[in-house]
């Protein structure tokens, strides 16, 4: 088990639930505009967010921004320590930085020390496209070994301030590297992992690389927190989030709805009906597992665990819960008597 840090009223490692991120698009100095895409996060069911900070005049918006939100707030820093030190005074309730770009030990000091003042964490986080060069060339590019050898650099930067209070993320957008690269780091240290897969491109394949990438990993047990980094609206992100933890049975919060993919024995149109199900399901809030299936004969068996089910057949179908047969219904009136079922639930 890894250990824990607390990020704002949020803790993430140590056997904690495993928390959904996001980041901010906008322009951190737009404080308005800031906050209500983080309001609109929160509602989605985002458990920390992340602003960039690359200008002084960001980093004097973090209290503004605080003021307006309910969740933790990360500051991403890159290259210029002060504006950590801004933030943190700013009262951030997490620093993203890599320690390595922001000068010299003294600088590194200076930003663990603030942070251990406040009781404040430090997500070391590594990207395939900022690995150091003597690193490449010793490794003949991006990998997982050159990843992860990176991060406990940058790690060890912290540990020799004295500073334990670490989140780790090793981000490339092959998924194969990224996996093996938290793999190894989940060999060799007890850090909290913050696990992603950087530039996964627009939600149609990107969610699919982060379900691979992401969803792969906590089925083994590696990763403590994620982000879904998509080319979309942040609210994307976490709906995706939520998807791929209620598919690695992590987090069920939402219906999980199987459907069967027909086969011959199939008498009756089941996709328009199993999509008004999925349709109607986004109203519903409980963490139960709903069926469609292709036909009678097979459908209540295979579906037994289901909470509750359909199975069509010509002209009617049955209503099914727990493999047991509830009644025959009429085709035309599957779905409403499907909710009917559901709604006691």
């Amino acid at each position: 088990m890894t250990r824990r840090i607390q990020v704002g009223a949020v803790p993430v490692g140590g056997g904690a639930p495993v928390s959904i991120q996001s980041m901010c698009n906008t322009a951190t100095e737009d404080v308005e505009a800031t906050v209500q895409q983080i309001r609109r996060l929160e509602q989605a069911g985002c458990d920390i967010v992340r602003v960039a900070v690359p200008t002084e005049e960001a980093a004097r918006a973090i209290p503004a921004i605080k003021r307006g939100i309910r969740i933790p707030l990360v500051a991403d820093i890159h290259f210029d320590y002060k504006l950590a030190l801004l933030c943190i005074d700013g009262g951030v309730d997490k620093i993203r930085i890599n320690p390595g770009n922001i000068g010299s030990k003294e600088r590194v000091r200076a930003v663990a020390d603030g942070c251990r003042e406040r009781g404040i964490p430090i997500r070391v986080g590594v990207n395939g496209g900022s690995l150091e060069k003597d690193i490449l060339r010793k490794y003949g590019g991006v990998t997982a070994e050159a990843l992860a050898e990176s991060a406990l650099g940058h790690v060890r930067l912290l540990e020799d301030c004295g500073f334990g209070d670490i989140c780790i993320s090793v981000k490339c957008s092959r998924v194969p590297v990224n996996m093996a690269a938290y793999e190894l780091l989940h060999e060799r240290v007890d850090y909290p992992l913050h696990l992603g897969v950087t530039e996964a491109g627009t939600p149609e394949m990107g969610v699919l690389k982060s379900a691979i990438g992401i969803g792969g990993l906590l089925c083994r047990g590696i990763g403590d927190t994620l982000r879904v980094s998509l080319t979309a609206d942040p609210v994307e992100e976490v709906t995706a989030a939520k998807k791929i933890l209620q598919a690695a049975g992590i987090r069920r919060t939402e219906p999980d709805l199987i459907a069967c993919p027909t086969c011959g024995r199939t008498q009756y149109d089941m996709l328009p009906i199993a999509r008004e199900v999925e349709r109607r399901l986004k109203d519903c809030h409980k963490p139960i597992t709903v069926a469609v299936m292709g036909c009678v004969v097979n459908g209540p068996g295979e579906a037994a665990a289901a909470d509750v089910g359909i199975a069509g057949g010509r002209g009617e179908g049955l209503l099914f819960a727990k493999g047991k047969i509830l009644r025959k219904v009429p085709q035309e009136q599957l779905v409403d008597e499907l909710f009917r079922e559901i709604e006691k639930l």
